[in-house]
């Protein structure tokens, strides 16, 4: 049978990407009768879904692209250990994705991308709560409150004046205004150039790892084949089915699904998706902190994320705009650690373990790719950027709905084949 028809997804799928979006898909389709094949070239979680923050941040959703993310990426640039990097040689610079963003930084096209947004995230914690009540075994913490801190007062409107915008633009977020003082109050470790604060509500955070290999043992215990080392080379639609290509075989399926991160632009090109999809690679580690944070801290002019976990802190951050297979470079790293270490007390830096770089996924306009392409049964669920673990779980059960039903109102803004104006 062919995708979206009587009400039921295909029989057979593949779902090439096992990350958290490409494992909520199938997961999902599951749960609507779908057998399900999974692929992918490395292993669980292997592209951005391993060692990135673990937030569930349903507030903080907004495009990269923007006026505001304009200006801190241009100062950001401009400092050596700065948190956005971009390759200067001419033939690996990637001039046409940073031509698509740069045209998307309007208020206006913001706004649009806000709404579109706000009309998936309201669902995001109700997909972790979906897949929780099934079974899938991983524990949630709440924020209660995630902390936003800034090295002036000023900083800290600024961001209260976006979170404000937000809001209007219809994404639930509450947040509180406060002082360092009351910051550190709350997390001792704060370190006194952070003067000011914004505690933002209702918001969550998981072990990306630990819920990513539980997702992945759901699957598979629902019935799913993982072919992990299996890097698929090709996807062709015959009309009757979809052959999907690896080094070991091709199979033929009812419908694919692409949810390969930053590899996606690759296999997606045939089936019309033409947006630039740029791997933003971000690093973490994670430290011992005395006394230990028990909040998900935020430093937005610096980009750093940081997150409890296992009895350490893991920091998280950079957005180096470079190749997807780019070997790790300690010197990023190290950087991190530099930037985090002015806004931290009691860590130990020269203890850092679980170093990572992965690549994010990240569209020109700052929106996910989800939804169907010029072929009817073949898929996409990545795009996600920064976001893919708040929007993972919600992409892929309202895309195993559109595969169901043939509809989903709230995906009309994911389209894979929409254009920029840089790209059309």
């Amino acid at each position: 049978m062919s995708a979206g028809r009587a009400g039921r997804p295909p029989e057979r799928v593949a779902v090439i990407g096992a990350g958290v979006a490409g494992l909520s898909t199938a997961w999902f389709l599951q749960e609507r009768g779908a057998g399900v094949t999974v692929y992918d070239r490395g292993e669980v979680g292997a592209g951005s879904s391993r060692g990135n923050a673990g937030w569930i941040v349903p507030g903080l959703v907004e495009p990269l692209p923007g006026p505001a993310a304009a200006r801190s990426a241009i100062g950001a640039l401009l400092r050596p250990s700065g948190a956005v990097r971009i390759p200067l040689l001419p033939h690996r610079t990637p001039w046409r994705f940073l031509t698509a963003s740069a045209r998307q930084c309007t208020s206006a096209r913001w706004h649009e991308s806000m709404r579109a947004f706000a009309a998936v995230t309201p669902s995001a914690r109700a997909a972790f709560e979906a897949l929780g009540e099934a079974g899938v075994d991983f524990t949630v913490a709440e924020a209660s409150p995630l902390l936003a801190c800034f090295r002036t007062p000023g900083q800290r409107d600024a961001m209260a004046h976006e979170l404000a915008r937000m809001r209007d633009a219809g994404q639930p977020v509450e947040f509180d205004v406060l002082t360092g003082d009351d910051a550190r109050s709350i997390e001792p470790c704060l370190a006194a150039p952070v003067t000011a604060a914004i505690a933002v509500h209702g918001q969550q955070y998981v072990d990306p790892l630990a819920f990513v290999t539980e997702l992945a043992a759901s699957v598979r215990t629902r019935g799913a084949d993982l072919c992990f080392g299996a890097e698929v080379l090709d996807v062709t639609d015959h009309g009757s089915h979809v052959l999907v290509t690896t080094a070991e075989r091709a199979a033929p399926y009812d419908a694919a699904v692409l949810a390969s991160g930053a590899w996606l632009g690759r296999l997606g090109r045939p089936f019309g998706v033409r947006l630039p999809v740029q791997a933003g690679r971000g690093y973490s580690f994670s430290v011992a902190v005395q006394p230990a944070p028990t909040h998900p801290l935020y430093f937005p002019r610096q980009r750093v994320a940081c997150t409890p976990m296992d009895g350490r802190l893991r920091v998280a951050g950079m957005m180096e705009f470079t190749d997807a297979d780019d070997p790790f470079r300690d010197r990023r790293s190290r950087a991190l650690g530099r930037t985090a270490a002015a806004l931290l007390d009691g860590a130990d830096w020269a203890g850092r373990r679980q170093e990572w770089v992965g690549a994010r996924p990240c569209t020109a306009d700052g929106l996910p790719l989800v939804g169907a392409t010029s072929s009817r049964r073949v898929f996409v669920c990545g795009g996600h950027g920064m976001w893919g673990m708040v929007l993972g779980p919600v992409s892929g059960q309202l895309l195993a709905g559109l595969m169901s039903t043939g509809e989903a109102p709230s995906l009309a803004a994911f389209d894979p084949r929409r254009r920029t104006k840089a790209a059309a």
